[in-house]
């Protein structure tokens, strides 16, 4: 019953609410490559994060259980599995599963998605060819 299996759907670690202008990166982490991560974009980008996290507040949830939780409801097959390495993560992923988003909480994600453009590139412009998209 699975369709979809979303890659990153937490945007590489920013729909979680922790990456804002003054993240410091570690050397090895790709993101320093991302040009959806540099600082100018990243504060272009907080935006969508900012309602985020309103609507996190309002549900006693995180910003990354919010994403998924939009994710989970916009069919029965996409199935998102985010990737982590702290046990402490998976189950915050896990709690997205009992956040219940209102019909209107959804829209107004989405009338915002809608009117936030995205700054920044996916990939630096060499990767992005090797997705073929």
């Amino acid at each position: 019953g699975i369709g979809l299996v979303p890659f990153s759907p937490l945007g590489k670690g920013f729909l979680t609410g922790t990456v804002d202008e003054s993240f410091q990166f570690t050397e090895k982490d790709i993101r320093t490559s991302i040009p959806r991560f540099s600082q100018e974009n990243i504060r272009a980008n907080r935006a969508l994060i900012s309602l985020l996290e309103e609507i996190a507040a309002r549900k006693g949830a995180t910003t990354a259980q919010i994403a998924l939780s939009w994710l989970l409801a916009q069919k029965s097959w996409i199935v998102p599995i985010p990737g982590t390495r702290r046990i402490e993560r998976l189950e915050e992923n896990i709690g997205a599963t009992s956040v219940e988003l209102t019909g209107d909480d959804q829209r107004e994600i989405n009338e915002a998605a809608t009117k936030i453009p995205v700054q920044g590139e996916r990939y630096p412009e060499a990767l992005e060819r090797m997705t073929g998209l």
